[in-house]
């Protein structure tokens, strides 16, 4: 995984354009992201950690703070169609560089289960549970 670039290399190289404001997708997105949130707390309450595939979980708390992020960058007027771009954000919104960091290798994984059949634990899902949470409270 190579290093992480800043928003603003990003934004030169034209794989962020700069637009107005698009509330009512960033609007569609929060709500979208909310419903997977509910169905996954929900899903958990009922099986488990141990019942729910560890990718499942990974996955879908990926889809939710790529879907929050991507909300904020309409909000702000910028529109990308790069993963990467919408994690290095979080620097612009103060995150911390760990969990900047985090999130990336988040992206990398996730692809590696879309496109590679990479396979998660579920000590690894816990994790990234557990880190969605903490970084939801920063992104409402």
């Amino acid at each position: 995984m190579r290093n992480l670039k800043k928003f603003e290399e990003f934004t030169k190289e034209g794989i962020v354009k700069k637009q107005t404001p698009d509330t009512e997708r960033a609007r569609g997105l929060i709500e979208e992201s909310e419903s997977k949130l509910k169905f996954c707390e929900k899903l958990k309450g009922k099986l488990g950690f141990e019942e729910l595939s560890p990718n499942y979980i990974v996955e879908t708390c990926y889809d939710i703070l790529i879907e929050k992020l991507r909300a904020k960058l309409l909000l702000m007027g910028y529109k990308t169609d790069s993963h990467e771009a919408e994690v290095s954000y979080m620097r612009n919104l103060g995150f911390l560089e760990s969990d900047v960091l985090f999130m990336n290798q988040l992206r990398y994984f996730r692809n590696g289960i879309k496109y590679y059949g990479k396979i998660f634990d579920e000590d690894y899902a816990k994790k990234v549970y557990n880190f969605m949470n903490k970084i939801l409270l920063k992104l409402k």
